[in-house]
């Protein structure tokens, strides 16, 4: 964890060195703080937080509803994503994903294994708990946040032997939505074609032909992946570009530190190459053997993850740590994924490496609660 910070402050200043950006030093501060919470939460004993689930859902849950509904929530490039508190502005999706995992583990486990198979009444708990945070980001708009939060509620269902007609239905309703997606994509790239009309100035045109609930610029990115003879280069489609010339060029090892053409000249985009595009930076500057380096840490903790899992000394904690490590598999995976042109971008960033404090202290956290369930794995 700490070699993944250290790395990432450092391509964080890199990536940021042509402009004199400080966001490196910001990094730092965030990582102390995120350790010190790390610390504090591997000390206290995780059952405290089954104890008291349903309140950090609820705290989830309200600054979820401030983001959107009050003074203090805060608009970014055409998304409400962030609360002002004065002396700091952060992402409440963060506490989100947390009170998630918790509330998730929590109810599954009240709940007796032979119950859950066919018990309606927990399938219905478990979908309140998550489809109220689930829209409330989805309408921020953060389309990629929102779909982290089913893939590690169905881990979590997965390791309490559901049903397997509950799965089996889970997948062909995902198979179900994908396919609504390209439908929909197909007949915006028709509209564009019949009308004329450049995706970057579509300003809602589409939108009121449909009632299919993507905006101009989610379908523009999916556009751009599935299709990207038909995106602009110098609009949506130029970050996607940019990055995969980033990671091919790096070669073996990499053309060092402050070196990297694409950062460094701006062709990587200076806003986005030290959070979402951070592993481009470190596939050009360390090239193979970085990159192999960063991806063999995140298996190192999630394999280790998966281990304190089979060890914790009861259902609770299991499920915890099984919802940590998807959440953070699918942030690694999604975010490598989409730099190297293999799923379309998201606003998914790389744990401890983008830079990012509400982020960073996330996953400290997250950790700080999977080194809680190692400590506490037995009785005292």
């Amino acid at each position: 964890m700490l070699l993944l910070a250290c790395i990432g402050i450092l391509f964080i200043y890199s990536a940021q060195s042509a402009r004199g950006g400080s966001e490196w030093f910001s990094q730092i501060a965030w990582l102390f703080i995120g350790m010190s919470l790390y610390t504090g939460v591997s000390l206290t004993n995780y059952a405290l937080f089954m104890k008291y689930s349903h309140w950090i859902w609820l705290l989830a849950v309200v600054m979820l509803v401030m983001v959107k509904w009050s003074p203090l929530g805060v608009s970014r490039y055409g998304a409400e994503r962030w609360l002002n508190l004065g002396f700091y502005t952060f992402q409440p999706v963060e506490i989100a994903k947390l009170a998630g995992i918790v509330i998730s583990a929590s109810i599954l486990t009240r709940s007796e294994v032979g119950d859950i198979k066919d018990s309606v009444q927990v399938l219905a708990k478990m979908a309140l708990a998550i489809l109220v945070p689930f829209l409330l980001i989805l309408a921020q708009p953060d389309l990629g946040s929102s779909l982290v939060i089913p893939i590690f509620v169905f881990a979590q269902l997965y390791a309490s032997n559901l049903s397997k007609r509950f799965f089996t239905t889970a997948i062909v309703l995902f198979v179900a939505l994908v396919g609504a997606i390209l439908i929909d994509n197909h007949n915006y790239v028709k509209f564009l074609d019949e009308n004329g009309i450049d995706p970057q100035n579509v300003n809602g045109r589409y939108q009121e032909t449909t009632w299919f609930p993507l905006k101009d610029y989610q379908r523009n990115r999916i556009l751009t992946f599935v299709n990207p003879d038909k995106a602009d280069p110098r609009g949506t489609g130029w970050n996607r570009e940019q990055s995969i010339i980033s990671v091919a060029s790096g070669g073996l090892f990499g053309k060092g530190v402050k070196q990297g053409s694409q950062a460094q000249l701006g062709y990587l985009p200076r806003s986005v190459a030290h959070n979402d595009f951070i592993f481009s930076v470190i596939a050009e500057e360390a090239g193979f053997i970085g990159s192999a380096v960063v991806i063999s840490l995140f298996g190192i903790i999630l394999a280790n993850s998966l281990r304190i899992a089979g060890q914790a000394k009861d259902r609770f904690g299991t499920l915890l740590v099984l919802g940590v490590v998807a959440l953070f598999s699918v942030h690694v995976f999604v975010n490598i994924a989409m730099t190297i042109g293999l799923m379309p971008i998201t606003g998914l960033p790389l744990p401890f490496l983008s830079h990012g404090g509400t982020f960073m202290v996330s996953c400290c956290i997250l950790l700080g609660l999977v080194q809680s369930v190692y400590r506490y794995r037995k009785d005292f």
